[in-house]
């Protein structure tokens, strides 16, 4: 496939330096412009002053980039013609030549085959409410057992169902270990209630599971690091859970379903907590940057 990587990233590859993905959806969807642009600069920058090389994926006219130059960022930030991508969408991305950027899923599978261990978030998408009757889940999860990558995010989104998000990440084989923390969080919210069973307290500790994962061998799936936002960066917990349930019920009147739900809910917040389930979502990704380099750096640190 036509991919371009960075100077900037191929040496870190080439020399054994530290590189850390991250993804591109939250410059071009996830935040209103131009701060979009000023976060996506200051993600990058906390990945360098973690000792890392950031490679922030896109596909830009028909190409894969590995690592955007500032030209890239903007294009990806400013142009309202930029598609979300998921790893389905990556094929007719390329032969069509769009322009596109990429989520989880996606960037996932684009770090791994650029031979990139580390991969930071926000959080993951999961397993949807009322999936009985919509049989509507991420395609994250399934693309997350399939790639060597280790994920450092703040878990799954809170609008979705978390307890059986968890369960299918148990029947798909992708381990998940919390970081200083023995419950799962909830990407706006430090916990979601729901238990881990693995926890780590140290990027050397979690180095030390990739490394096993190495030796281990077999079938290959991501390591997901659930790193939770600081107790004092969490939305509101009350008003969380009240917005929430708000949403869902605006959702169901106005006949909301299927795809269309998450954005609803995910705008729905934003606007009714006046913008706080931003602002946590944005500490959660800062703290996941900053971690995942210095568990990318204690990954080639070896003993």
């Amino acid at each position: 496939m036509p991919t371009h990587v960075s100077e900037e990233v191929r040496e870190a590859l080439h020399e054994g330096r530290p590189v850390v993905a991250l993804e591109s959806t939250i410059i071009a969807h996830g935040l209103p412009r131009p701060r979009n642009l000023a976060v996506a600069r200051e993600l990058e920058a906390l990945v360098r002053d973690g000792g890392a090389v950031p490679a922030t994926i896109a596909v830009v006219d028909g190409t894969v980039r590995i690592g955007l130059d500032e030209a890239g960022l903007s294009r990806i930030a400013e142009d309202p013609s930029v598609r979300k991508l998921g790893h389905r969408d990556l094929a007719p991305a390329l032969a069509a030549g769009a322009t596109g950027a990429t989520t989880v899923s996606a960037t996932a599978a684009l770090a791994d085959s650029a031979g990139i261990r580390v991969f930071a978030t926000g959080g993951l998408g999961g397993v949807h409410r009322e999936w009985a009757q919509t049989q509507d889940e991420s395609a994250d999860l399934r693309l997350l057992a399939q790639v060597g990558v280790t994920v450092v995010c703040a878990g799954v989104k809170s609008i979705l169902d978390v307890p059986a998000t968890l369960q299918r990440l148990e029947t798909l084989g992708v381990t998940v270990v919390g970081y200083g923390t023995d419950s799962f969080p909830g990407f706006y919210l430090t916990s979601s209630g729901e238990d881990v069973d693995w926890t780590v307290d140290t990027p050397q500790g979690v180095a030390r599971v990739m490394r096993a994962q190495d030796e281990l061998g077999g079938p290959r799936s991501a390591l997901i690091v659930a790193h939770p936002v600081a107790p004092e960066r969490q939305l509101d917990p009350d008003l969380h859970d009240r917005v929430l349930a708000e949403g869902l019920a605006a959702a169901r009147e106005k006949g909301v379903t299927g795809q269309a739900v998450t954005p609803f809910l995910l705008e729905y917040l934003t606007t009714h907590t006046e913008g706080a389930s931003l602002e946590a979502n944005l500490a959660a990704v800062r703290g996941n940057v900053r971690l995942a380099a210095r568990i990318a750096s204690a990954y080639l640190d070896r003993p």
